[in-house]
């Protein structure tokens, strides 16, 4: 079945391209949603004198595409994480936190475009990750993911469990010296009662 798309569709082209797809995927998810018109001569007429638009919004695209490769070439993120001593990270470096950092330098990419191999950083190091912008225009995007200086507080609550142990045997004590306190006191109040 002939369709115009509507709009870019990952995977299958973009807006005003003219293709043949499966009647049943025509019928059942791309007309139902906008994505596509059928071809006829009506909407092809529609789409020829749109088509000045079409081009214009696509040289936008890539004149975004070139401007955020620049950028993202020229960047390199740095991500502080707690790791164990074998270079391990405890947690992992995701491609939302990547994508968080990358608008914060101004670069507007969706984050399934961030190209991760096995899908997180799990160990320290440098890396050098794909991302895939505009037609198959692609930058490669240098992260880093060094050691945070917190490895000592992991050691500090150990350090620290030892001593809540002794305060704990001692406070049994302490608690037999309120008790014997509070029978003290009671035994007084009852003997002024008496009185």
């Amino acid at each position: 079945m002939k369709v115009i798309l509507n709009n870019d569709i990952p995977n299958l082209g973009e807006e005003g391209d003219v293709l043949e797809v499966k009647p049943g995927y025509a019928r059942n998810f791309l007309i139902p949603r906008g994505l596509v018109s059928m071809y006829s001569r009506a909407n092809v007429a529609i789409l020829e004198g749109k088509r000045k638009q079409i081009a214009k919004r696509k040289e936008d695209k890539r004149l975004a595409a070139a401007s955020n490769k620049v950028k993202i070439e020229e960047a390199k993120l740095v991500f502080p994480m707690p790791a164990g001593e074998n270079g391990k990270l405890f947690g992992a470096v995701t491609a939302q936190m990547i994508h968080e950092e990358l608008e914060k330098i101004g670069v507007e990419i969706e984050r399934k475009k961030i190209e991760i191999p096995g899908h997180t950083l799990k160990a320290l190091g440098d890396y050098k990750l794909l991302v895939h912008l505009y037609n198959d225009e692609e930058a490669e995007l240098k992260v880093s993911v060094v050691s945070d200086a917190t490895e000592e507080s992991p050691a500090s609550p150990k350090a620290a469990e030892p001593q809540a142990v002794k305060e704990e045997v001692e406070e049994p004590a302490g608690e037999e010296e309120a008790v014997a306190a509070e029978a003290s006191v009671e035994e007084e109040s009852t003997e002024e009662a008496d009185q």
